[in-house]
């Protein structure tokens, strides 16, 4: 009987081989992939390390065992101390909740005593704060009112008006009597040049807003015109208003003007003295707003 012939292989790779290929593949991916999160930026890793040390930083070789780069056997080692912390703080918790109630009463008072010295202390220095600033207010007004009185009695004004301040502002009063016949609204010619050198020095002095305030005495006031002080002052403000916008180049928008009638005196109304002064007329300089 003759020797039979084998059979010739089936042409190509054996079947085997294409399972064998995608294991390899599979394999050389899976291992780039261990490389790439292998190389980690030193920057981000100090920022894991700092995130992980302030968020679990319960156990002591957490933050040490990243760095080292050898977190699984530090990280299996971890589960003792878990286990042990675990234990001692349920056995703290029991044995010790009276006073665990105690502290947390006692630092939650403490929190709140904190927070209360803070707001004073805040409070404190908001106040000190604000003191500071109507001091410098007080001293700027202290020397613009000085600058402006050398200025009024360089004018000559010194008999019409007067020059005072306060931390919010400088005034300069003038009086009624020259700027007004009795129950009229309408300036007298001859104020007209005092008025022409008040609105010169507040062109040169005042920088921001500018109060025009009239005020009168307690005399009753029932004309057709005006029926009441009230209305009588204000048109006095107003009529010094339009002077010092028609003739000088002062902001009509940052001049206000107000009648308060005898409702602000200054003086005692029972004497004809005093009665003059308190039919005046003030102006008032905001340079600190």
């Amino acid at each position: 009987m003759g020797k039979k012939k084998e059979e010739a292989p089936p042409p190509g790779s054996p079947a085997w081989m294409a399972t064998f290929s995608d294991l390899m593949n599979l394999l050389l991916c899976f291992f780039v992939l261990l490389f790439s999160m292998s190389t980690i930026d030193e920057a981000k890793l100090n920022e894991i390390i700092a995130s992980m040390s302030s968020s679990f930083s319960v156990f002591s070789s957490g933050a040490t065992s990243i760095g080292e780069g050898i977190l699984i056997s530090n990280g299996v080692s971890q589960l003792n101390e878990l286990a042990e912390y675990i234990n001692s703080t349920g056995a703290a918790a029991e044995s010790d909740s009276d006073s665990d109630q105690i502290q947390v009463y006692d630092t939650q008072s403490g929190g709140k005593e904190d927070t209360t010295a803070t707001e004073d202390a805040q409070a404190m220095s908001i106040e000190e704060a604000a003191e500071q600033i109507e001091a410098a207010n007080l001293r700027s007004n202290e020397e613009l009112a000085e600058v402006i009185g050398e200025a009024v009695s360089e004018s000559q004004l010194s008999d019409q008006i007067d020059v005072t301040f306060t931390s919010q502002y400088v005034m300069l009063t003038m009086k009624g009597s020259i700027l007004f016949a009795p129950g009229s609204a309408t300036l007298n010619e001859d104020c007209k040049p005092v008025l022409d050198k008040v609105a010169t020095i507040l062109e040169r002095y005042a920088r921001g807003e500018i109060e025009i305030n009239g005020h009168t005495d307690n005399v009753p006031m029932n004309s057709a015109q005006f029926p009441s002080n009230e209305e009588l002052s204000d048109a006095r403000a107003l009529s010094v208003f339009y002077y010092l916008v028609e003739t000088s180049s002062l902001n009509p928008s940052l001049i206000k003007h107000s009648g308060y009638g005898e409702r602000m005196p200054i003086a005692d109304n029972s004497t004809e003295a005093g009665r003059a002064r308190n039919r005046r007329v003030e102006i008032r300089i905001y340079n600190n707003n």
